[in-house]
């Protein structure tokens, strides 16, 4: 039976990131493994636990290394036409908060997420909030006790 996939769809920045995340991990078992062969002619108690532990590390470096290639397997570029009037996956926004600020951001899958840089998942409270709106509508989101607000202005 095929495996159904569902694709993760990436900003050129987040393929390129995604690569780049790959590569220092090869490099990173790479240099493991080296470590790992010089600990073999140790036959102390410590030479024993300290090869167990770079056992360990690479497995887990391993694993870290198949998810990405899955998730790069799985990924596709971010279609170049976009919808202006609604906001969707690979949107770029700008919205203003109650302060007059305008802040900027991709809306992008969760793995590229990273606010700090102004790439925000769909899957977040504004991320979810922002989906299918149209310029100034207002956006809250948030809890009960605390609902943020900011006006759409813009969609690129």
């Amino acid at each position: 039976m095929k495996e159904q996939f569902t694709p993760i769809y990436l900003s050129k920045k987040g393929m390129k990131d995604l690569r780049k995340s790959i590569s220092r991990l090869e490099r990173s078992i790479t240099a493991a493994q080296a470590e790992l062969r010089e600990l073999e002619y140790g036959t102390s108690h410590e030479d024993r636990l300290e090869r167990i532990g770079k056992l360990s590390q690479i497995e887990s470096l391993e694993s870290e290394l198949a998810e990405k290639r899955h998730q790069l397997a799985n990924a596709k570029i971010l279609p170049r036409k976009r919808d202006a009037l609604k906001v969707v996956l690979g949107s770029v926004v700008d919205l203003i908060d109650t302060n007059g600020r305008i802040v900027q951001y991709t809306l992008v899958e969760s793995i590229e997420a990273n606010p700090s840089d102004g790439r925000i998942s769909i899957n977040s409270p504004l991320g979810q909030s922002l989906i299918g709106r149209k310029v100034r509508e207002i956006i809250e989101w948030g809890t009960e006790s605390r609902i943020n607000q900011m006006r759409l202005v813009s969609i690129h």
